[in-house]
């Protein structure tokens, strides 16, 4: 066939390849702009001005505010805030361990299992480590008064990231008020969790806990894949802590910080659009959309 004759066929092929990076461009560029920065509104604190270690003090390390803490056959580590908290800001930057992690939990949660053994409230940001060939999944889930304590009744959404977690620090952060409960990456909301009844939500103070942990029974796949300890040790970096909140013993007049640039509760509509955009395309799992479970256990569902 004469050359000029792969001119026309050509365009067409060319205008969708086009098109396709176009779009993976778009996608990879990560979610529209939330318009507001809640962290901006709350100063950092270094590791020892908010936290302490709670176990595994040998698998922990600080050094200039920020904190490194690591599993390997004999222990992980984990760490908790100097006080309990009524609600607020609770962040902190993370930069996850690359390659074979499967089996490997890293977390920063808000917990008072120590304080209601068998009867205790949880608000998590868990990261669910994974083979080479996956990428890590970012578990965000709730527990009210004891659903997380023998007969689990756990309010999972699971997401993957628009960006490699394992490149560089990112910032992660669970707002806690009396009406609900945001989760954020980078300031974009990826979740809200409305308060619809005193039943279904956390309303008894809670403490801030982080802990890299062996979780081969379910973490990576439902436990198909464990941790193997001939990638130890795995470790985790922790910098940029976020607490602003109202103390357990604090006035009962104490607000915590807003999500919106409104002060008000709720999401902005640039916001929205932001959280919208990143389940559209990053949501791997919603509890209220499983078939499997029994959700008059979930009756916010």
């Amino acid at each position: 066939m004469p050359s000029h004759f792969c001119v026309p066929l050509m365009a067409p092929i060319v205008s969708l390849f086009l098109a396709f990076l176009i779009i993976s461009s778009g996608n990879a560029q990560g979610p529209p702009s939330p318009g507001y920065s809640p962290s901006s509104r709350v100063s950092s604190v270094d590791f020892d001005q908010g936290f302490r270690n709670l176990w595994g003090p040998q698998h922990q390390r600080i050094d200039q505010g920020s904190l490194t803490i690591w599993l390997d056959k004999s222990s992980g580590s984990g760490f908790k805030s100097l006080r309990p908290y009524q609600s607020g800001y609770f962040g902190a930057a993370i930069k996850l361990q690359p390659g074979y992690t499967a089996g490997v939990i890293t977390s920063f949660y808000l917990s008072n299992n120590e304080d209601h053994p068998g009867n205790h409230d949880e608000i998590d940001i868990e990261f669910l480590g994974t083979t080479p060939d996956k990428p890590y999944t970012l578990q965000t889930n709730v527990y009210i008064r004891g659903t997380g304590d023998g007969n689990i009744i756990g309010r999972e959404m699971r997401f993957h990231l628009w960006f490699d977690p394992t490149q560089d620090y990112h910032n992660y952060a669970i707002l806690w008020t009396p009406s609900e409960i945001m989760f954020f990456v980078d300031d974009v909301p990826i979740r809200r969790y409305p308060r619809k009844s005193d039943a279904t939500f956390p309303t008894r103070p809670m403490w801030v806990y982080g802990s890299i942990w062996d979780a081969s029974s379910w973490a990576t796949e439902n436990g198909k894949y464990k941790a193997d300890y001939n990638y130890q040790p795995f470790i985790a970096r922790y910098r940029n802590f976020k607490l602003s909140g109202c103390n357990a013993d604090g006035p009962s007049s104490c607000r915590p910080p807003s999500a919106s640039p409104s002060g008000s509760d709720g999401l902005s509509q640039q916001q929205a659009s932001a959280m919208n955009w990143v389940q559209g395309n990053y949501l791997v799992y919603d509890y209220c959309h499983d078939s499997k479970r029994d959700h008059t256990q979930t009756p916010e569902c």
